[in-house]
Order: C-alpha cells, then structure tokens, then sequence
C-alpha cells in the first residue's frame, strides 16, 4: 500500500513538473548523443484562459460538449506520423525526427485546449492570413506561423517587444509601413500586419530560396540565420544550421511542423474545436476626422469592448482620423447605422469627448512689465552717467553755476514732486491703466494690497484697465 501511495505521489509530481515547465522542452540530439534544452515559440507559452477570455472567444465561441473523450489523446507509431506528415497538401518541406515529434506532444497534450481554441478562432483570421499569402503567391500552409507565434491573439506582446498576431517588431514594423505611435499600433491589425508579414516573408524567400530557412529568418531575424550559416561552411540547410542557431529557434521549425500536423490531425488526436456561434460579417469604413469609441457605441448600439476588438490596432478609444485617413472596422448592420448617422456622430458629446486644447495663452503682463522696468532702469542710469561726465569737463566757475542751476532745478522739480505727490495722496480714487497691478497702485498712491482690496471688496488679485478704484 506505502509503495502504491509512493509511486501516486511520483507521477503527480511528474505531472506538476512537466505541467509547470512551459517556456522550454528538452529534446535528444542524436548527432552528439545529449540531451538539450530549448525554448519554446511565445505562442506556445500564452495561456488559454487569457484567449477564451477575450471578447471574440466570449462572444463567438464555446466549446463542443458532444465531442466524445475529449481527454483521451492516443498514440500513434512513428510511421504514422511521418505518412501523416507526408500526405499534407503542402509545398514546405515538412520532415520527421525526434524534435517535431516533441512538438507533436505539445500541442496534442498540454496544448489541447489552445489547439480548441486556436481551430475555432481560425475562423476569424485564417481567410486574412490566405488572402494576403496568396496575393504574394506564398505557400498557404505559411498561414499556421500566427499559431505558433501569437497563439492567434491580436494584441499579443513578447517579452522581448514583439506585437500582434505576427508578433513584428517595432523597427521591422515600420520598414513595412506599419503605423506606430502613442494613438496607433498597426502590428495589432489583423489586415494589415497580415499583409506585412506576406511581403516580409516574400522578401525573406528572396534571399535564402528555403522556405524552412525563411521561417526560421522570421523568427530570429537574417542576421542570425546568416551567423549559423557561416559557421556551416556556408550549408544553407536549416537542420545543418540547427546546432548553430538561437535556442527558440532550434525549436520553431519543428513547432511549425507540427502546428501544421495538428491543425490538419486534431480528429485524430480527440481534439474537439471550440464552435463558433454565428459567422461574424464586419466590414470597415474610412475615418477622415477625430472619432471616440464612445460616439459609436452610445449612438449605434454597440459595446465598445467589441469596437475596440474588432479594431485592435487602436491604443486608445480615439480614432485620430484627423492625421490622416483611418479604417473603422464593425460588424455589417453596425456599420450600415454608422454610415445613416454619420453626422450625428461625429458631432455627439464632442466638446466632451473631444475637445483638446489647440491654442492656449499665456499671462506675460508681469513679465513685460519686469523688462520694461530694467531698461528704463538703465537708461536713466546711462544718463546719469553721461551727465556726471559733462559736470566733471566743466570750469570751476561754471561748475558753480551749473551746480546753482541744477539746485535751482533740483529744487523745482522737488517742489512740483511735492506737489503731484500731494495731490496724489489728496485724491480719493484712482483709474486703472493697461498694466497695472495692485501692488504699483498701491505703492503710487502710498497704501498696500490690503487695503485696496478691502475698500473696493476685490477677491484674488484680478483689475481690469479703465477700473476705478477708491484709495482713501
């Protein structure tokens, strides 16, 4: 009994074990006869309750409760698999060894639910991702890469910053006219980011003439690819290669192969996919000015979550259509509303939604006034100068007149200052002139801040010119 309750307690750490270990399988390597470590493709790592919880799966899909042992995954000899593999109407190379069928276990194990979910989300994107390859005139089974890269999520992220159902990176994004700024990311867009990847991998066949080759350049990028073939002797063979490439990338082939394998087997495999409810028609129209998510929704009764799923490439609810035309994708009897009510949407709750400031202005009167006051500061001080300079050059007896001269002066400019501060101070109110603060008032007419505001009952520190204010 101790041994039955010993060997129950092994297997179930076994299976924690091998539950918990997600981000990497070991494989055999039969040319040096060690066992090694590899990385698995992000796809492979994404949880499938994050995917069922997205608003696509929730509303458009649900899983097959007549699918009869679901659970139960048989095993099959190695013939089989490569027969299988054989018959697949595909133009890649897709062999058998040891690796693939490592991956072969991944999916129709572990990855049974993913697989579920990645054969019912199919649905949606697999009709882009064939579009866009068969325009570029690539091979079609190219169409199962989103599977192993993002596990068919839109708006998946690598750690390493790669975006969407190709998982781009930012720079090679851009180089094939993908938008991304603070309002817009178009790696996240099914369409667009789906022909990208057509012309990239286009571009990718143009160089090495291998298609196992060109997948494994998507993955870790040329320059990398180029490095393992150096170290080849120049063998453009990715299983030549394999031993001198990046460690998920050692495992993205094989993970390829066997996305192909199990997206084709999965009958075979007991792996039901999840149904999907309606076939979701949608249809885009072009947006040529600023849009909120929350206009469409309020008048065209829809949810923005759906707006904003089936418009993945937006990082906001904004639509920035006023930087340039922008697409709006929704379901065809929304859009049809949207197209009927075109104008009363785009100008529902606008100044609330939409106002932002394109012009604002400034209170520089302080400022101003600080200049002012320094230069005529300097000027009286330059005339100072120039005057004491002239007195200075001057004979004595002249000297003396001028200085009774300047007294006389002197003391006729201190009289009427006397005066004119006297009748300042005689007079009872005071207008408000351009420029003016408190604080100059109050020091003009000899009181402070505090009694002007009181006498004339002025909260904060805001006077209009042409204002009369009592002083006395």
């Amino acid at each position: 009994m101790k041994r039955i309750k010993t060997l129950l307690l092994a297997l179930a750490a076994s299976f924690i074990t091998a539950t918990a270990q997600t981000d990497e399988i070991t494989v055999h390597n039969d040319q040096n006869g060690r066992d090694e470590v590899i990385d698995l493709p992000e796809g492979m790592s994404v949880s499938c309750d994050s995917l069922i919880n997205e608003w696509m799966a929730k509303k458009y899909l649900y899983p097959d409760t007549t699918c009869a042992n679901p659970d139960y995954n048989p095993t099959f000899t190695t013939e089989e698999y490569q027969e299988r593999l054989r018959r697949l109407p595909v133009v890649m190379e897709m062999p058998y060894n040891s690796v693939v069928q490592k991956f072969i276990d991944q999916y129709s194990g572990r990855l049974r639910r993913t697989v579920s979910y990645a054969l019912g989300a199919g649905n949606f994107y697999i009709p882009i991702f064939e579009e866009a390859l068969d325009y570029y005139g690539l091979p079609l089974e190219l169409k199962y890469l989103p599977v192993i890269e993002s596990a068919l999520e839109p708006k998946a992220k690598s750690p390493a910053g790669a975006v969407g159902l190709w998982q781009f990176m930012l720079a090679t994004g851009k180089r094939y006219d993908l938008k991304v700024n603070s309002l817009i990311d178009e790696r996240q867009d099914p369409y667009k980011s789906s022909w990208a990847a057509a012309r990239y991998l286009r571009d990718l066949y143009k160089i090495y003439r291998d298609w196992n080759l060109v997948i494994a350049a998507y993955n870790c990028g040329p320059t990398n690819v180029n490095k393992a073939i150096h170290r080849a002797n120049g063998v453009r063979d990715y299983w030549t290669i394999y031993p001198y490439l990046p460690s998920e990338t050692r495992g993205y082939v094989p993970a390829f192969i066997a996305a192909n394998y199990i997206m084709n087997y999965y009958c075979e495999h007991n792996i039901c996919p999840m149904k999907t409810k309606i076939p979701i028609t949608t249809d885009t129209v072009t947006i040529m000015r600023d849009l909120h998510m929350q206009q469409v929704a309020e008048l065209c009764n829809i949810d923005v979550e759906a707006i904003q799923a089936l418009n993945p490439q937006y990082r906001t609810q904004l639509i920035p259509g006023s930087s340039g035309p922008m697409t709006l994708r929704l379901p065809t009897e929304t859009l049809n509303t949207f197209i009927d009510l075109k104008d009363s949407v785009y100008n529902y709750r606008v100044d609330e939604l939409l106002t932002r400031r394109s012009s604002v202005e400034v209170d520089d009167r302080l400022d101003n006034r600080s200049v002012a006051s320094k230069r005529r500061a300097a000027r009286q001080q330059s005339a100072s100068e120039s005057s004491s300079s002239s007195r200075s050059s001057a004979s004595k007896s002249s000297s003396r007149k001028s200085s009774r001269s300047s007294s006389s002066k002197s003391s006729s400019r201190s009289s009427r200052s006397s005066r004119k501060s006297k009748k300042v101070k005689s007079s009872a109110s005071t207008t408000v002139r351009k420029g003016d603060t408190l604080i100059e008032i109050a020091h003009r007419n000899g009181t402070t801040v505090e009694k002007l505001k009181k006498k004339n009952k002025i909260k904060g520190n805001m006077i209009k010119p042409g204002q009369k204010l009592k002083v006395k």
